[in-house]
C-alpha cells in the first residue's frame, strides 16, 4: 500500500550539530582574542544551564501552569495549560536530577540532564533558546521495549498531545517534523480512514542491527490499518510511516 513516510535518514548526534559555535556579540567580537570569546560563550552556558533547572523544578513540582509558561511560542501553540497537566500525570515523577552536560549554541543550546524518577534513571535532552525558553526535549528509553516506546508515543498521538508525541522522535527528526507538521500529518490521515477509534494491537515486526519496525494496527472509523514506527538502537523513533490510500485497506470491524 502506498504510504507516506516521516523519516530521517541517518541519525546524526545532535549534541555534535549545536555545538559548532556559541553566539558572540559583535562588540565583544572585537576585544582581545580568547577572553570575549570565552565570556560570551560561558554566559550562554549559564544562562541555559539556569533555564534547564527551572524547567526542572515546575516538573518535579507537577506545575503545568509554569512548565506550560516555559515552552517556546511554537510549542505553546500546539498545546494548553490542561494538556501538559495530562502529560506530566502520565510521566514518572522526578526525584532529583543532575545536568551532566550544557553545549551553547548560536541560536539555541542543548542541556542533557540525568533524572532519577519513581520509574529509574533517565536521561533528558533539552533544547533551550536564546531566550531562555524550552524548545524541544527528549526522554532516552533505550531501556525500554520498542513496543512500549510506540505505545505511549501513538497515545499521546491520538490524545492531541502533539508537543509530547514529537519528544519521542530523534532531535534530527524533530528538527524535520516539528509538533504543528505531526499534528497536520494526523489530521490529514483522519481525513482518509475516519476518526481513529483505538489501538487493535502492537507488535514487533522485524529488527535489523541498528533498526526496529514497530506495527501498529490501528482501527478508525472507516478502515483499518497499519502503521509503522521505525526506532533506532536507542529507541528514539527516526521515521512513522502512515498510509496514504484507506481505500486499499480493511474495512473497519466494530467489536466489544
Amino acid at each position: 500500500m502506498p504510504r507516506t513516510p516521516l523519516r530521517s535518514g541517518v541519525v546524526v548526534a545532535a549534541l555534535t550539530a549545536m555545538a559548532t559555535c556559541a553566539w558572540v556579540p559583535p562588540l565583544l567580537a572585537q576585544g582581545a582574542a580568547g577572553s570575549p570569546v570565552q565570556r560570551s560563550s560561558a554566559m550562554v552556558e549559564q544562562k541555559a544551564r539556569q533555564a534547564a533547572e527551572r524547567v526542572l523544578e515546575a516538573f518535579r513540582a507537577g506545575d503545568a501552569e509554569t512548565r506550560y509558561a516555559q515552552f517556546a511560542p511554537e510549542l505553546k501553540r500546539m498545546t494548553s495549560p490542561y494538556l501538559v497537566a495530562m502529560n506530566m500525570r502520565k510521566q514518572p515523577k522526578i526525584l532529583s536530577w543532575t545536568i551532566t552536560t550544557v553545549i551553547p549554541g548560536i541560536d539555541s543550546s542543548t542541556v542533557e540532564a540525568r533524572l532519577r524518577t519513581s520509574a529509574g534513571e533517565r536521561t533528558l535532552l533539552m533544547v533551550i533558546d536564546e531566550k531562555g525558553l524550552l524548545a524541544g526535549y527528549h526522554i532516552d528509553m533505550a531501556d525500554q521495549p520498542a513496543e512500549k516506546v510506540a505505545a505511549e508515543f501513538m497515545t499521546a498521538l491520538t490524545e492531541g498531545r502533539f508537543v509530547a508525541a514529537n519528544s519521542f522522535l530523534s532531535p534530527e527528526l524533530q528538527e524535520e517534523i516539528p509538533p504543528a507538521s505531526l499534528q497536520r500529518k494526523w489530521q490529514q490521515l483522519q481525513r482518509r480512514t475516519g476518526n481513529f477509534i483505538r489501538v487493535r494491537r502492537i507488535a514487533r515486526s522485524e529488527s535489523a542491527s541498528e533498526l526496529k519496525l514497530v506495527l501498529v494496527n490501528s482501527q478508525f472509523t472507516r478502515t483499518t490499518d497499519n502503521l509503522f514506527v521505525i526506532l533506532d538502537s536507542g529507541n528514539q523513533i527516526v521515521g512513522v510511516d502512515f498510509p496514504m490510500d484507506p481505500t486499499l485497506a480493511t474495512p473497519a470491524v466494530q467489536s466489544p
